[in-house]
């Protein structure tokens, strides 16, 4: 199978089992591969071993939050240039601009349009 023809594999960590269901939803119908995880920890190390080409981060989880695991992504060679999404309900700009420091990609906040994520997901995977 060509690079061209590779399914995509999105992986989602968020706390939240509403919002896991809805992304996977959301992700299966766009034709893309995804893997789920309803904690940091778990979220980490599916991130560091699974090889996905697409994280979406909660932000606000126990024991490790998501700027932290983005910031410890961001600073692995293997997994650096995978892009991130922070999804969350922390919309401040102070919120936002900690986002960008950490090396996030996109800052979406919670609630959100599927539409808008799904294109922001398109464009950070087909640059």
């Amino acid at each position: 199978m060509t690079e061209a023809l590779k399914t995509k594999k999105v992986l989602v960590v968020d706390d939240d089992p509403t919002v896991l269901k809805l992304l996977e939803k959301v992700f299966a119908s766009g034709g893309y591969e995804v893997v789920c995880s309803k904690d940091a920890p778990c979220g980490l190390e599916m991130a560091l071993k699974g090889k996905p080409d697409l994280i979406i981060l909660d932000i606000m989880m126990p024991i490790i939050n998501g700027y932290n695991i983005c910031r410890l992504l961001k600073s692995q060679e293997g997994q650096k240039h995978i892009p991130v999404i922070l999804l969350t309900s922390r919309a401040g700009d102070e919120d936002r601009k900690i986002g960008v420091e950490v090396g996030a990609d996109a800052y979406i906040p919670k609630p959100f349009k599927t539409e808008d994520l799904l294109s922001k997901a398109r464009d950070l995977l087909n640059p």
